[in-house]
């Protein structure tokens, strides 16, 4: 055996992101302003109980995905990911379409990253021009990510090492705080919860208000998928960081939650307010000046600034690997396929870069009109992603089975098969359909708001039937699937 075969994948990439890697990589992408920010008004609209409840459930519905996930990349562990198998086990042209559409959404995602930076820094030089922050944080990100896939991860490792100890520390405080060792809750407790019309305020549709910024919260979380194709020993790696998602869900998400709903009332005006630019409304500062911390407010704007780079950091690996895979599976031009001597797709990561740069202008120099636009057709494409990864996984196992292979060989296997790709594929379509369901309960349909809000559907479904009309295809059967051979991360049966 070549003394560089456990290193280098089967598509080329270099397998060089360790253990360590992975679960800093699945953590980060848990973790972000909608933690930070969002929350305090997720509270604040759907009550403590209904915000508790819908990251519960959500969290849940994410857990059973990246299980999902985690079985399907650690028997096949490729860059191209749920691309990948949605080509292997469900259709060609669904695949092109997934990989495509998760493409596009990052490359426009890192030019929102981009925008919310200049809102970051202008916390502390606001008189710099915000278009010159964001330029060097393109640049930074570029860098990162061209040196070698070692540099992407351990620039996420410490950007997510950050982000931990930020939500570990918090919750440490606001523990403290309750139970009267700190003050600052002395007003807080149990009667946050019983207020008012504490714990549910709005009802069910506040909370399926709230699972939509949930859902989009937890969105990132699928990018150990994508880097499982440039992991050492996959096959172990991939399991281990899958199992401490729920841990990490309930840790980070729940317990926060609870610990903001026991200290600030629902009823604050504070947390009304959702502004990645006013870092003095986020739930973690007020909760820290509460406990008399008085530079919170200069501390969270660093974490946040971290969060931010660390999504767009993310984002342009993420999106940079699917390219590369689209071109080496002949769904993209070859000249994205190339690499670098560092196992670097040199071209897709330029091209990824300069859309996300034009993007990025469209908001600063362009037409608003334009730049939201294309927000809206990337916002959908997380979830679409999502359904993909559900729907892969239900028809591989299936197919697996069908065609007499044994479960027990598989690295690591689903334990809530059928129940969790069915109830994550569920919930996740309600939560796909629902999101503007406001605009259908109006005495008079806003269509130009439901256009705005649900074209990456129709654009998902275009793409793929255009595929479909020019290379032909079909959905694939059971008998007709592929289950390649892996060991080490590499192809064995090819």
């Amino acid at each position: 055996m070549n003394s560089n075969s456990s290193k280098t994948g089967a598509s080329g990439l270099k397998r060089s992101l360790k253990a360590r890697h992975l679960t800093m990589i699945a953590i980060g992408g848990s973790i972000g302003t909608g933690l930070f920010v969002a929350s305090g008004a997720s509270i604040s609209q759907a009550g403590p109980g209904g915000a508790l409840l819908s990251y519960a459930i959500i969290g849940l519905m994410v857990y059973f995905l990246m299980t999902s996930l985690g079985e399907l990349a650690a028997y096949m562990p490729v860059s191209g990911s749920f691309s990948t198998y949605g080509s292997q086990y469900v259709d060609e042209g669904f695949g092109f379409a997934l990989g495509w559409n998760y493409w596009y959404n990052w490359a426009v995602t890192i030019a929102v990253d981009l925008v919310a930076a200049q809102l970051v820094m202008n916390y502390w030089f606001p008189d710099v021009p915000g278009w010159i922050w964001s330029a060097s944080f393109l640049a930074v990100i570029f860098l990162l990510n061209v040196i070698s896939v070692k540099g992407f991860g351990e620039a996420e490792y410490w950007f997510s090492l950050i982000k931990v100890i930020t939500v570990v520390i918090f919750i440490a405080v606001g523990v403290l705080m309750i139970v009267g060792i700190l003050h600052g809750a002395e007003n807080g407790g149990i009667k946050n919860w019983q207020m008012g019309d504490a714990p549910f305020v709005g009802g069910f549709p506040a909370m399926i208000g709230v699972a939509m910024i949930v859902g989009f919260s937890f969105q990132g979380t699928e990018l150990i998928g994508i880097a499982a194709g440039e992991s050492e020993e996959p096959e172990k790696n991939i399991p281990r960081a899958v199992r401490q998602v729920f841990w990490r869900i309930l840790l980070f998400y729940v317990l926060a939650i609870l610990v903001i709903s026991l200290i600030l009332p629902y009823t604050d005006p504070r947390l009304l307010r959702n502004d990645v630019g006013d870092i003095s409304v986020s739930p973690f500062t007020l909760v820290f000046q509460n406990a008399g911390l008085l530079s919170a407010a200069a501390v969270m704007n660093a974490v946040i600034l971290t969060s931010v780079l660390s999504a767009g950091n993310s984002g342009m690996y993420a999106s940079t690997r699917m390219l590369y895979t689209l071109a080496t599976e002949g769904k993209a031009p070859k000249i994205f396929a190339v690499l670098t001597r560092n196992g670097v797709p040199r071209n897709a990561l330029i091209v990824t870069t300069v859309i996300a740069g034009l993007c990025f202008l469209s908001s600063r120099f362009g037409n608003q009109t334009v730049y939201l636009w294309l927000l809206n057709t990337s916002g959908m494409t997380g979830f679409i992603a999502w359904l993909g990864i559900a729907i892969s996984h239900y028809r591989f196992r299936r197919g697996y089975l069908a065609q007499g292979y044994d479960l027990n060989d598989l690295p690591y296997r689903s334990g809530f098969f059928p129940l969790g790709p069915i109830f994550a594929f569920g919930l996740c379509l309600i939560i796909t359909l629902g999101q503007n369901y406001q605009a259908f309960l109006a005495d008079k349909i806003d269509w130009y708001g439901v256009a705005a809000t649900y074209i990456g559907i129709p654009l998902f479904l275009l793409i793929w039937l255009g595929y479909r009309l020019v290379r032909g295809g079909h959905i694939i059967r059971y008998q007709e699937m592929n289950f390649p051979r892996f060991k080490a991360g590499k192809r064995i049966d090819s």
